[in-house]
């Protein structure tokens, strides 16, 4: 039972490893160390679903995948977003605020870069027919996206 969603938690946009674009064709916003490393205790790896804003931008839907990417064998936990919207340019250097407020899946391995593209388009599809129910749908107005941008803060 993960009693800390919703989670609500905002930081910098960093790079990540350059994959999520580049090799999924799937970009996703990286969170710093701070971040990650201030997740409570009952928020595991997997992949999650929630709200987005970038700066003082347009809350969307997003999926999320905090954990160590078995797939890539990466030795560094990292939350990586993918904000379920198309942006022109990258944001690198933005503020990306987000309130998780479900659990998808666990974290796991797959067979083939393919077989991990498709297990993460259907966490996007997922996601958005979760979104779409009334009581995740309050949360895309709460009042944290419209919070001062420069307090960087981990909560609920």
């Amino acid at each position: 039972m993960m009693r800390s969603l919703p989670y609500f938690c905002r930081g910098e946009v960093i790079r990540g490893f350059g994959r999520g674009s580049k090799e999924l064709g799937i970009p996703t916003a990286n969170f710093q160390d701070s971040v990650v490393d201030h997740l409570p205790a009952d928020i595991g790896t997997g992949i999650y679903y929630g709200w987005a804003s970038l700066g003082t931008g347009d809350v969307h839907k997003m999926v999320m995948s905090i954990g160590w990417n078995p797939y890539y064998k990466n030795t560094k936990k990292s939350m990586e977003t993918h904000v379920i919207h198309t942006f022109k340019e990258d944001f690198y250097g933005q503020i990306l605020s987000v309130v998780m407020v479900g659990y998808i899946r666990p974290e796991r391995n797959y067979s083939s870069l393919d077989a991990l593209i498709a297990a993460i388009n259907s966490d996007i599809e997922e996601a958005k027919r979760r979104l779409d129910m009334p009581e995740h749908q309050k949360f895309k107005e709460d009042k944290f996206f419209k919070a001062l941008q420069n307090q960087i803060m981990n909560g609920h």
